[in-house]
């Protein structure tokens, strides 16, 4: 149990500190690689679905319906499933857009408004970068609640989510660092922010560990992975996909989501 528990906050805090990477890539890239980007978060995508759809519903139904029943027990997974879409959806809702993360920005758009034709505006642009940062924290909250409880049931569909949630961490990192770096002047600065933005996601670990698993029955379990899977696929939908039209790289985007649905069936296939 113990070994499982620390195997679980780690994998949260390895998707949490992607950020970092993105920050990185920020400070020592010029031009976004849109072609990459787009197959790299439709295979987060479709990652993210495949599992939440074949692995995560399919457990929680059976937990529920082992609890309450067939009937009772289906339609509980079912708002357990969009419950967890309208609990993400209502955060989406009370972050203004300009500081949402699931505005996918790239290194040009951010360095645009950042230097603004010559003219910067540092105490702006200080806020939009700490204000992405605390929009980040809220969002990766829940992220971290859902890789830590899908480490916990099953280790190889944890390690499969922590992965796609690392790969959509890093443009979020991108849009903390840069605005605050040209607010500031310091990389060290702008680094940290946009590295500690990522901790609200072992953070959200922590409070399932804390809080929910000393309660956990078969209900609240497959409520909860309901939830998960709820918000793993409102994520891909309303974040990751969105992304083939931002980087006007429509196709490499699906396919990539093939190639994420592909692994991630086969690797459970030979991991079972």
């Amino acid at each position: 149990m113990e070994g499982n528990v620390i195997f679980a906050l780690s994998l949260t805090l390895f998707a949490g500190l992607a950020t970092g990477v993105g920050a990185l890539i920020a400070f020592f890239t010029t031009r976004t690689n849109k072609k990459f980007l787009s197959v790299a978060l439709g295979f987060s995508a479709g990652v993210m679905i495949y599992v939440s759809l074949v692995e995560i519903f399919v457990k929680a139904k059976d937990s529920l319906v082992t609890a309450l029943g067939e009937t009772q027990g289906y339609w509980m997974t079912v708002i357990g499933f969009f419950g967890g879409m309208v609990f993400i959806a209502l955060i989406d809702k009370f972050i203004p857009k300009k500081n949402n993360p699931h505005e996918v920005k790239t290194v040009e758009d951010v360095n645009a408004v950042a230097l603004n034709k010559g003219a910067v505006d540092e105490e702006k642009l200080m806020k939009m970068g700490v204000f992405t940062a605390l929009a980040i924290g809220i969002h990766n909250f829940p992220e971290g609640i859902a890789t830590f409880m899908s480490a916990m049931q099953d280790p190889n569909v944890g390690i499969a989510i922590a992965i796609a949630v690392a790969i959509h961490n890093i443009p979020e990192g991108i849009a903390v660092a840069v605005p605050i770096y040209f607010a500031t002047g310091i990389r060290k600065k702008a680094f940290k922010l946009s590295f500690f933005s990522g901790l609200a996601e072992p953070v959200g670990a922590l409070v399932a560990f804390l809080i929910l698993m000393p309660f956990i029955t078969d209900t609240m379990f497959g409520i909860i992975f309901a939830g998960v899977a709820g918000i793993m696929v409102f994520i891909s939908l309303d974040e990751l996909l969105p992304a083939a039209q931002k980087y006007d790289e429509t196709h490499l985007s699906i396919y990539g989501l093939v190639a994420g649905m592909a692994v991630m069936a086969v690797s459970l296939l030979l991991l079972a």
